[in-house]
């Protein structure tokens, strides 16, 4: 276990992208192309100086952060309500949220591409259940690769984004049960029901609230999260995936809760931190921190 840990943490960059840029950074701030629209976000890790002069961090739109952490859009020229992107064999749109973020995060491709890779040359169409699944790309990019999709989240309006990305990508006839509902509720009933996953995808945030006010607390809820999940998984799992964001975390704490987690079932966990590659001066972005189980 502690040889394990001493070889960890491992950087995943986000570097196969065409629609998305990450121009420059710096001064707590991020220089952003989606698609033909460049835009400046906060960045609170983005420690160092830009690489770019100012003139160069010209955008179509600036999200204005005030001191609770929301805000609002500021835009200096006309950007469309979305805007079609794609990677790989997905369309989607792209859209200026009123949380400052863009529809979906880039940073989350190179976990799409390794759950398709531990899904690959099963004998049967493999299942994935989906958690806390946003605007549903890592579900589009596992029904590409043949899997039955559960894709669960408490908001309606993300399930309505969903909805419409499995349109733009053509996959209207791809098997994905699209579900309103809150995370733990429904975890505990498929435990319940007996049904099992051969893959789980785990993106909760660091607080939210449910489809009827159910209140969800990262530090207090992951345990039981994880123990449920590992109990979901099939006779034959294939991976189990956790990305964690914005909280005072360390890859450390979540891979070790992990490894605990599904002990029972051996394997390997991986972690580390989740990275954006900058093509102007050569940084990477931290975004989120991860950790992955497979069997081994």
């Amino acid at each position: 276990m502690t040889e394990d840990l001493r070889l960890s943490p491992r950087v995943l960059l986000a570097d196969d992208w065409r629609d998305y840029e990450l121009v420059d950074s710096g001064n707590g701030h991020k220089l952003e192309r989606y698609g033909r629209f460049r835009f400046v976000r906060p960045e609170p890790q983005a420690l160092w100086s830009p690489s770019l002069p100012e003139e160069a961090w010209s955008a179509d739109g600036v999200f204005d952060a005030d001191e609770t952490d929301s805000g609002r859009w500021r835009f200096d020229k006309e950007v469309p309500e979305s805007w079609t992107l794609g990677w790989g064999p997905l369309r989607f749109a792209a859209r200026c949220t009123p949380f400052r973020h863009l529809g979906f995060f880039p940073e989350q491709a190179p976990h799409w591409s390794w759950c398709n890779e531990q899904l690959s040359g099963r004998e049967t169409p493999p299942k994935v259940l989906n958690l806390f699944a946003y605007t549903g790309l890592a579900s589009l990019a596992a029904a590409s690769a043949g899997a039955a999709v559960t894709h669960v989240d408490a908001s309606k309006k993300s399930i309505g984004y969903a909805v419409e990305n499995q349109k733009l990508s053509g996959m209207e006839e791809a098997p994905i049960r699209w579900i309103v509902d809150d995370t733990m509720k429904f975890v505990r009933r498929e435990v319940r029901r007996g049904r099992r996953y051969d893959g789980i995808i785990l993106d909760p945030p660091k607080y939210g609230r449910g489809a009827k006010g159910e209140v969800w607390r990262l530090e207090d809820d992951l345990p039981e999260l994880l123990e449920l999940g590992r109990q979901l998984l099939s006779e034959r799992p294939a991976f189990l995936l956790l990305t964690v964001y914005a909280v005072r975390l360390s890859y450390l704490a979540i891979q070790q809760a992990l490894t605990e987690a599904l002990a029972p079932l051996g394997g390997r966990v991986e972690a580390g931190e989740m990275a954006l590659p900058e093509t102007s001066g050569g940084r990477l972005l931290p975004t989120a921190i991860f950790a992955r189980w497979r069997p081994d």
